[in-house]
C-alpha cells in the first residue's frame, strides 16, 4: 500500500531508490551488500555442522577452508558481475570450481553442505546467458541430486525443487534489470529526440517568421527611399507600415518560442496580398476561403506553406504576377484542402531546394500532407496538400 506523506513531516527517502541508477559508489556498494546477503542463509546447515563437531579437526579444518574458498569465490563472481561483467571464460572457470567444491564438500562432509549448490544455482542464473543457464541450472540440481542419494540422505530431495526454482528466478531478475536498463536508455534517447525536434520546429519557425518579415521590410525600406525626396508622406506611411510589421514580427517569435503559435489561412492570405503587391507584384489572391470543418492543425500547416511561397516568390523569383489558390479536391486517397502558388518568375537559383522548402516538407508530412514544387507553364509552382473532411468546393481567388 502506499505510503501518503503527512502534511508538515519531512518526506522520507528510501535508503535504495528502486528503479534508479545508483548516485555513488557507496550507493552501489550498498545495493550489492543487500542483494548478495539474502541468500547467505543458506550458509547456516554447513556452518552449523561444523561448530556441533560432527567432524575431526583435520575435517573441520578442510570445511572451514573449503566454505571460505567457496563463499570467497562466489562473493568475487557475483559482486564483479553485478557492475563489469567478467569475460566469458573466467566466469565459465569460477562456476566449474564452485560446483567442483560444492560437490567436494557435500560428498566428504555429508548432506548438510547440499545447501552449496542453491549458490552454483544462483550463480548460473545471475551470470550466464539464458540460453546456457537454462541447461546449467537443471544439470546443478541433477548433480545435487545424485550426490545426495549417494550420500544415502532425502535432504537432496527436498532441496530438489529450490535449486531450481531459483536458479530460474534468477534469470528471471537478471532480464527484469537489463530491461529495466535499456528502458532508462530508450527514455534517455527520447529525451533526446525531443529535444531535437523542439530545436528543429524552433529553427523552422524563426526561418519562416523573420524570412517573412524581413524581405517584407526590406522592399518597403527600399520603397521609403525612393518616396522620401518627392513624396515625403507616401515615404512616412512606408516607414509607419515598417514599424506595423516589425511589432507584428516580435510578437509572432515570441509565440514561436513558446510554442503557441498558429497562424490562420486567411490572415496570410491578407498578408500575401500585402507583400506581393509592396514588391510590385500583380496578385491573385482568393479573400474569403471555405476552410469549414478544417482542424487547426491543417489550417495552420497551409499557412505556413503560403508564408513560404510567398517569400520565396518576393524573394527570389522577380516575378510580375503571381495567382493563389485554394481548392478542396477529392483524390483517391481522400478528400484534400490544396494550396497552390504560381508566379511567372525565373522558379530562384535553380541550386535545389533550401531550407525553407525542406522545412515546409517537414511540416505537411507531419500533418499528413504533401508538397510539389518546381517549373511550371509560366514560371515556379508550388502546391502543398493536406487531408481535409469532405465539403463543398472551395474556390480560389480570381
Amino acid at each position: 500500500m502506499t505510503e501518503v506523506p503527512v502534511a508538515g513531516e519531512p518526506r522520507r527517502e528510501s535508503p535504495i531508490p528502486l528503479g534508479q541508477s545508483p548516485s555513488s559508489r557507496k550507493d552501489m556498494l550498498l545495493r550489492k551488500v543487500l542483494w548478495i546477503g539474502v541468500w547467505l542463509v543458506f550458509l547456516s546447515s554447513p556452518i552449523h555442522d561444523l561448530v556441533a563437531g560432527n567432524h575431526t579437526v583435520a575435517g573441520t579444518t578442510a570445511g572451514w577452508l573449503g566454505l571460505a574458498v567457496f563463499v570467497g569465490l562466489y562473493l568475487a563472481l557475483v559482486f564483479r558481475n553485478m557492475g563489469t561483467v567478467m569475460a566469458p571464460r573466467r566466469v565459465a572457470g569460477v562456476l566449474v570450481a564452485l560446483g567442483v567444491l560444492a560437490t567436494g564438500l557435500s560428498l566428504t562432509l555429508g548432506a548438510h553442505w547440499l545447501g552449496l549448490y542453491c549458490y552454483v544455482s544462483v550463480a548460473c542464473g545471475s551470470t550466464l546467458p539464458l540460453r546456457i543457464a537454462r541447461w546449467a541450472i537443471p544439470a546443478t540440481a541433477g548433480t545435487m541430486l545424485l550426490v545426495g542419494l549417494h550420500a544415502g540422505e532425502d535432504e537432496a530431495q527436498n532441496l530438489l525443487v529450490l535449486v531450481v526454482l531459483i536458479g530460474f528466478a534468477m534469470t528471471g531478475v537478471v532480464q527484469l534489470l537489463r530491461t529495466t536498463v535499456e528502458l532508462r536508455k530508450a527514455r534517455a534517447t527520447v529525451a533526446q529526440l525531443a529535444a531535437n525536434e523542439e530545436r528543429l520546429r524552433l529553427a523552422r519557425d524563426l526561418h519562416d517568421l523573420l524570412g517573412h518579415s524581413l524581405s517584407l521590410i526590406t522592399l518597403k525600406s527600399e520603397l521609403a527611399g525612393r518616396m522620401l525626396p518627392d513624396h515625403p508622406d507616401k515615404a512616412a506611411q512606408q516607414v509607419a507600415d515598417i514599424e506595423q510589421v516589425s511589432r507584428q514580427a516580435l510578437v509572432d517569435v515570441r509565440e514561436a518560442v513558446t510554442g503557441y503559435r498558429r497562424p490562420r489561412l486567411a490572415a496570410e492570405l491578407a498578408g500575401a496580398q500585402v507583400a506581393l503587391t509592396a514588391a510590385g507584384v500583380v496578385a491573385e489572391v482568393p479573400a474569403e476561403p471555405d476552410l469549414a470543418g478544417v482542424p487547426e492543425e491543417t489550417e495552420a500547416t497551409l499557412a505556413w506553406a503560403l508564408r513560404e511561397a510567398v517569400t520565396n516568390v518576393v524573394r527570389h523569383s522577380g516575378a510580375g504576377r503571381c495567382t493563389v489558390e485554394v481548392l478542396r479536391r477529392q483524390t483517391l486517397d481522400g478528400p484534400v484542402l490544396e494550396l497552390a502558388v504560381e508566379d511567372d518568375g525565373s522558379g530562384g537559383s535553380g541550386k535545389g531546394p533550401g531550407n525553407g522548402l525542406t522545412g515546409l516538407t517537414e511540416r505537411l508530412e507531419k500533418a499528413g500532407g504533401t508538397l510539389e514544387a518546381g517549373r511550371g507553364r509560366r514560371g515556379f509552382r508550388l502546391v502543398a496538400r493536406v487531408p481535409a473532411p469532405t465539403a463543398g468546393d472551395v474556390i480560389s481567388g480570381a
